[in-house]
């Protein structure tokens, strides 16, 4: 499958590097690595992806103080057991080209490798109020 032309019974995966939308606004997320995901997670659900219609698939992936955020209806909260990065990039892999993936990161070299593989990358704007 093209994912350029994806199938509309096939949902966009939207794979969402926790770390680096959290830490694209300074609004005091160091203090509490895990709350700050918590809230990412919850506005995820709450809103989903702005401008995206049709059936979406969100997973965020988390790492370091991060891990153990729990998955709530509508986001899968995936912990990275080492590098989030990598955990992604194998994210992108499985899903092969079976699917459209979107991956909202703003790290220029995960964004590299995962458009390697043939997915699409936003950056945090796409899912920060």
């Amino acid at each position: 499958m093209d994912r350029s032309a994806p199938d509309s019974m096939v949902p966009l995966l939207v794979i969402v590097d926790a770390a680096n939308v959290v830490g694209s606004v300074p609004d005091g997320w160091w203090r509490d690595r895990r709350a700050a995901a918590e809230r990412l997670r919850d506005r995820l659900a709450r809103d989903g992806v702005p401008g995206h219609s049709g059936p979406v698939e969100l997973v965020l992936v988390v790492e370091g103080a991060a891990r153990g955020v729990e998955s709530v209806p509508g986001v899968r909260v995936e912990s990275a057991p080492g590098s989030g990065d990598d955990h992604m990039v194998q994210l992108v892999a499985e899903a092969g080209a079976r699917r459209p993936v979107l991956v909202v990161t703003a790290d220029r070299e995960l964004r590299r490798r995962v458009r390697e593989l043939g997915a699409e990358v936003t950056g945090p704007r796409a899912v920060r109020p």
